[in-house]
């Protein structure tokens, strides 16, 4: 199997790093919490196999040199980020893979630049405007679930419980993916990854940035985008047994009407939230097939 080449993007006074493998129209690839480029180690080797240049990168904050000095992420800077991306790749289209924050970003980079992406795949996060149908019957699951995002509004006492590694981590993808065990190399990686300094506050940051105070224009400009409907055409895949983001909530309500343009979805018997890395012999194949489609070309 091929090793990918590792190449810099930069943005400004950013830089991010990649692994890249392949030649052909470029598919960007954007990993979730907690996890880093390495989620896509199944994913690009097919890709590439199927003529296609495959792209993993490192989102912002998850290593030093992407780490903004004004310590901003909000959702508007990450959808800069691939644009800037996209701009450093000297590219006008690409086509997007993303999972968990991923999918959060290539939601709301589709409506704010349709024109830069011609298809995408989101996994394990549905579209936000999901999460209001779905409440009244998922609410009780879905607010245990997400408890972390609770958590991580308390700045000092989820600062001071993340930095000393208390297993978070461990107890996160446990949760998540219950029954699954990654490969020790792959997970080691992503614990190398959050020992870098500054990854951990700036995944955190993440999150904080969600409840922005509506003051700041940036926190306006992405709950705009949060809410904005898709118009790129988009595979969406879940497991059916993810224990962050409830299945349920695609149960609820049409999830089709948060899509403008062509939309399917997959949803993966015995796998959870980190389905494209469980269950790589039936998502891969799910991913080559959407993005040969007319639509998505």
């Amino acid at each position: 199997m091929a090793t990918p080449s590792t190449l810099e993007l930069r943005v400004g006074e950013l830089s991010f790093t990649a692994r890249s493998l392949g030649e052909g129209p470029a598919v960007i690839c954007m990993h979730g919490f907690p996890d880093d480029a390495g989620s896509f180690r199944h994913q690009l080797p097919a890709l590439a196999g199927a003529g296609y240049r495959a792209l993993s990168v490192s989102l912002r904050g998850y290593e030093p040199s992407s780490q903004p000095a004004d310590g901003s992420y909000f959702l508007v800077d990450l959808v800069d980020d691939l644009r800037g991306w996209i701009d450093a790749l000297g590219l006008e289209r690409v086509r997007v893979i993303g999972h968990d924050w991923g999918a959060i970003i290539a939601y709301a980079a589709a409506a704010a630049m349709p024109e830069r992406i011609s298809s995408m795949v989101t996994i394990a996060v549905p579209h936000i405007r999901r999460f209001l149908p779905a409440l009244p019957v998922v609410l009780p699951t879905q607010l245990w679930r997400s408890w972390y995002v609770m958590f991580f509004q308390l700045r000092r006492i989820s600062s001071a419980y993340f930095s000393e590694d208390r297993g978070l981590i461990d107890k996160l993808w446990r949760d998540w993916s219950p029954g699954w065990t990654p490969e020790p190399e792959a997970y080691a990686e992503v614990k190398q990854t959050f020992a870098q300094p500054g990854v951990r506050e700036a995944a955190l940051a993440y999150y904080r940035a969600l409840f922005g105070t509506v003051l700041d224009p940036r926190a306006r400009a992405s709950w705009a985008l949060f809410q904005a409907k898709t118009p790129v055409p988009t595979l969406v895949v879940t497991g059916a047994r993810d224990g962050c983001a409830d299945t349920r909530m695609f149960d609820h309500g049409d999830w089709r009407e948060d899509f403008l343009g062509p939309a399917e979805l997959i949803r993966v018997a015995g796998a959870g939230h980190f389905v494209h890395q469980e269950r790589p012999e039936i998502v891969n194949p799910a991913i080559l097939d959407w993005l040969a489609q007319p639509s998505s070309c």
